[in-house]
C-alpha cells in the first residue's frame, strides 16, 4: 500500500511552508503526485455596511486581498517543489475550505493540513483539520504551526482503543506504520470485553500489523486524573515520537463541530504531526 495522490492546502499563512515541505517529501517518497489546493472565499458583504460605502470598493478590496493571498499561495508551493522529480499540480477552488477541501480530498489517498494558529494574522481557519477529517472519508495529516521534520518518521505511536475509528486509522496510516523502525500502540485505561479489547488490551492489533511487517510493541497505560489526550502528548514526548495516528471522534450538527475531548487536546496542544480518520 502507497499513497498515489497527496494533496496539500495551500494558503496565504506562512506556517504553510511546514506543511509543504513535509507534503513534497511525502510525495517524493512514494512516488506520488502531489496537488496542491487554494480556496478561494466567497465574498460576504460586511454586517456593518450603511450604505455610505460603495459596494464595488468593497468588492475591489476583497479582490485584491483574495488575488494577494491566491499568488503567495502559488509561489509558496512553486518553492516547495522546486527542483524535486514529482508529478505535480495546481487548483483553485472557490468556496468555503472546510466544505471544499473535503471535496478535493475524496479523490486523493492523503490530506495534508496545517493546524491553525491563533496568532497568525492570516490563520487557517479555526476547525478546519476537524472538518475536513471527519467530512472526507480520507486520512488527513495534520501538521503543527511550530513545524515538524520533513522526513520518514522513525518513530510512531498508534492510539488504540479497539472502535471502529482507531481501526480506521490503523489502516489507512499503513504506510507509515510500515516504513517506521518502531511503532508503540498506545492503549489507555483499556476495558476488557468480548467485542472490544479481548484478554489482552492491543495485542489483537499488534499481530495484525505485525503481519504487514510492522515492528510493533504494546503500552499499556493508566490515565488516573489526566485527560487520555494529556497522557498521549506525554507519553509521545517521552518516547521521542515523530508522529502520532488516532482515530478521531466527533460529527457535526447544524455546523457546529461537537468533537471528543483526545481530538481537542491534540489539535490544540500538538507538537507532532498527527494523522487522523474518522
Amino acid at each position: 500500500m502507497s499513497y498515489r495522490t497527496i494533496l496539500v492546502h495551500c494558503d496565504a499563512d506562512p506556517t504553510a511552508a511546514h506543511r509543504l515541505a513535509i507534503a513534497a517529501e511525502l510525495a517524493q517518497r512514494h512516488n506520488a503526485r502531489l496537488v496542491g489546493v487554494h480556496v478561494r472565499p466567497p465574498f460576504d458583504t460586511p454586517a456593518f455596511v450603511d450604505g455610505t460605502v460603495p459596494m464595488d470598493t468593497l468588492f475591489a478590496a476583497y479582490e485584491k486581498v483574495v488575488g494577494a493571498n491566491a499568488e503567495a499561495a502559488v509561489a509558496a508551493f512553486a518553492k516547495a517543489i522546486k527542483g524535486l522529480h514529482l508529478a505535480s499540480e495546481w487548483r483553485v477552488v472557490d468556496g468555503h475550505a472546510p466544505e471544499q477541501l473535503a471535496i478535493q480530498a475524496r479523490y486523493a489517498d492523503l490530506m495534508v493540513l496545517g493546524q491553525t494558529d491563533p496568532r497568525s494574522e492570516t490563520p487557517t481557519p479555526p476547525g478546519l483539520p476537524e472538518s475536513v477529517v471527519l467530512a472526507t472519508g480520507r486520512p488527513v495529516l495534520v501538521v503543527p504551526y511550530i513545524g515538524a521534520a520533513a522526513g520518514p518518521a522513525r518513530t510512531v505511536m498508534l492510539c488504540w482503543n479497539a472502535s471502529r475509528e482507531s481501526a480506521r486509522a490503523a489502516a489507512d496510516a499503513l504506510p507509515f506504520l510500515q516504513a517506521a523502525e518502531k511503532v508503540i500502540v498506545l492503549v489507555v485505561d483499556p476495558e476488557v470485553s468480548a467485542d472490544g479489547h479481548g484478554q489482552e488490551p492491543g495485542a489483537d492489533v499488534a499481530v495484525w500489523l505485525a503481519r504487514h511487517g510492522v515492528k510493533v510493541t504494546v503500552q499499556r497505560d493508566v490515565a488516573a486524573d489526566a485527560e487520555i489526550g494529556e497522557v498521549i502528548l506525554s507519553r509521545a514526548a517521552d518516547h521521542g515520537v515523530d508522529l502520532i495516528v488516532m482515530g478521531i471522534y466527533g460529527h457535526s450538527r447544524l455546523r457546529e463541530m461537537v468533537l471528543g475531548g483526545v481530538s481537542r487536546t491534540l489539535l490544540s496542544s500538538m507538537t507532532v504531526p498527527v494523522l487522523m480518520s474518522h
